[in-house]
């Protein structure tokens, strides 16, 4: 089938066939509305939070319609091939026992991630990622770590914590993924598990603009990647230029995005 991705490592295992994306989806329209188009959503379940060192344990990829019903997903586990720290587990409930059990090898899942994510990027659908830098940037230095070509400029992306901080700006309260499901009637029923998190911030992301139509209903994935980019930079600004002034003089906030 086209779209499907089998991976080898020199000496070791094949995957088996993944495929994300339907052949329909190749050439979505960039120059209409993103909201009346599917959209992808993309999570990881990992180690830590340094994106350097870090480990993937968890993932998923999935197609939402237009609705918000799931057409398309696949689910990963891997086997880190570290341990992974108690803290880890406690948020998202896998152990290192379970990973080196039931996981697949930690090269075979970043290459069936990235190579998933390639292929929806080039078919202009838009990937849902809730706080994009740290997924992608992980997902970056996990690829360099097993030889692969990382994600080039990835495009388009829809960050939904970007968003919701620039149309809503003075909003008080947290941003977490459960207090943005929360805040918009969004269900998230199993918070930190990787399907759960990535379809919600996809939800997130389509409730955005029933609430905020006058600022992003006519905007093309492109604009609104371009959109993103302009604003994560300007809430990094202002984030440091409060730290400084309130408790670190030399505090620094990266405003890259989506990958740092």
């Amino acid at each position: 089938m086209p779209g499907d991705v089998r991976v080898c490592v020199v000496g070791g295992a094949c995957s088996t066939p993944v495929s994300v994306v339907r052949p329909k989806l190749r050439n979505v329209n960039t120059t209409t509305s993103i909201w009346t188009q599917p959209i992808a959503v993309f999570d990881l379940e990992t180690t830590g939070i340094d994106v350097t060192t870090s480990r993937i344990v968890s993932a998923h990829v999935g197609i939402l319609d237009a609705r918000g019903e799931v057409i398309r997903n696949h689910d990963w586990l891997a086997d880190p091939g570290v341990e992974i720290p108690e803290q880890a587990t406690a948020v998202h409930g896998i152990t290192t026992e379970r990973a080196r059990a039931e996981g697949q090898p930690a090269a075979l899942v970043v290459a069936e991630i990235i190579s998933a994510l390639r292929e929806l990027l080039t078919a202009n659908v838009p990937v849902v990622i809730y706080n994009a830098p740290y997924d992608l940037s992980l997902l970056h230095h996990e690829a360099l770590r097993y030889g692969y070509t990382p994600l080039e400029n990835p495009s388009p992306i829809v960050d939904p914590l970007v968003i919701d901080k620039a149309v809503d700006r003075f909003r008080k309260g947290k941003r977490t993924l459960e207090a943005s499901a929360e805040f918009y009637g969004v269900s998230l029923l199993d918070a930190h598990d990787a399907a759960s998190d990535a379809i919600a911030a996809g939800h997130v992301a389509q409730a955005l603009i029933r609430a905020h139509a006058d600022k992003l209903e006519g905007l093309s994935a492109a604009e609104l990647h371009a959109k993103q980019v302009e604003w994560c930079a300007e809430q990094a600004a202002s984030f440091q230029e409060y730290m400084r002034r309130s408790k670190n003089p030399n505090f620094v906030a990266s405003g890259e995005w989506p990958v740092r």
